[in-house]
């Protein structure tokens, strides 16, 4: 039987987040201190965690952090996961990354080599200066450019950049972005600010949404709308109107779509996580730590995903912010 949540979500997309450190500081997520406490598990426990979604259906992994690419077993781990087919279909496991491409442009042949499918890069700026100052890293937007040309190269298509944007911050930046994928021929996502940062900044003031983004981009040049890829997508996709690059829209506070959500996290410490916006985790390394068997691990798997949330309440009165900021839950 699929991975099926009381609401009747097949649950297909797993987040894994394998460490909580990161080299960059972006203001829109961490708070500037320069000594975080970080957690991480061992590799090896990591693809046992995994093995055991993937028996019961999960079909697509992506890999995050942190920065994922700071891990030294990374390829490794790659390589052990695109070996694993998914339970029922015997497809190959659709492994994935997210980083912030600082380390790409040298790692991108061989993590293509180790079995990665894509790779989706957060960049919040294509202005050097403004890049700079969101991320807190000098000449950082010279390796990342860098980077996504590399993985282009390489094959790890299609290559995706998540552009958190913020009003008054960087939503001069999306016309910009727009030139950005046709010149580069990558796609381009922009992502509503959410409240999942250390700092506890984000006011619905700040939030820049779906509207206003969607006016800025056929200001630029009209938009021809794409039909979605799959299901549970969370991107509202678009081309423009000579057909030359790919944007889309990623707005979970102005229009949420927690109706199809197929997914699910866990974070460097082994917690499950059902919803960005859970106000709890569940301790599934705590069962391995136990000495819990395979099927210990799927049994708490498979009760904590009828556990999973209806939706988020972004928003609403009382509404409370995760217990947890985006860099421990993972992106």
């Amino acid at each position: 039987m699929p991975l099926t949540d009381k609401l009747g979500r097949r649950i297909t997309d797993l987040r894994v987040s394998i460490t909580d450190r990161c080299n960059y500081r972006c203001v829109y997520c961490r708070s500037g201190e320069e000594d975080v406490p970080f957690s991480e598990l061992p590799i090896a426990d990591y693809v046992r965690l995994v093995r055991v979604f993937v028996s019961l259906g999960i079909e697509k992994v992506r890999i995050t952090g942190g920065e994922p690419l700071l891990r030294r077993e990374l390829l490794p781990m790659i390589e052990q996961l695109s070996s694993m087919t998914t339970a029922g279909s015997g497809k190959p496991l659709d492994v994935a990354i997210t980083t912030n491409g600082h380390l790409l442009a040298k790692l991108a042949q061989p993590l293509r080599d180790a079995g990665l499918s894509r790779v989706t890069v957060s960049m919040d700026a294509v202005d050097p200066a403004k890049f700079a100052r969101i991320t807190r890293v000098a000449n950082g937007y010279e390796a990342v450019v860098a980077g996504i040309r590399a993985a282009k190269r390489v094959g790890l298509e299609p290559v995706k950049i998540n552009a958190v944007i913020m009003r008054g911050f960087n939503e001069d930046q999306i016309a910009d972005f727009a030139r950005f994928s046709r010149d580069e021929g990558v796609i381009v996502r922009f992502i509503e600010f959410m409240p999942l940062e250390e700092g506890r900044v984000w006011a619905p003031d700040v939030v820049l949404g779906y509207n206003e983004m969607l006016d800025i981009l056929n200001s630029y040049r009209s938009l021809v709308p794409l039909p979605p890829t799959t299901i549970g997508e969370t991107a509202m996709r678009y081309t423009f109107d000579d057909g030359v690059g790919e944007v889309g829209i990623i707005a979970p506070v102005s229009r949420a779509f927690c109706g199809a959500c197929s997914r699910v996290r866990l974070t460097s410490d082994g917690k499950i996580r059902t919803c960005l916006f859970s106000q709890s985790d569940h301790d599934l390394y705590g069962v391995l730590q136990r000495g819990g068997t395979d099927a210990d691990l799927a049994a708490f798997i498979e009760a904590t995903i009828q556990k999973k949330e209806a939706r988020h309440h972004i928003g609403e009165p009382g509404f409370l912010k995760p217990s947890r900021s985006m860099v421990h839950i993972g992106g």
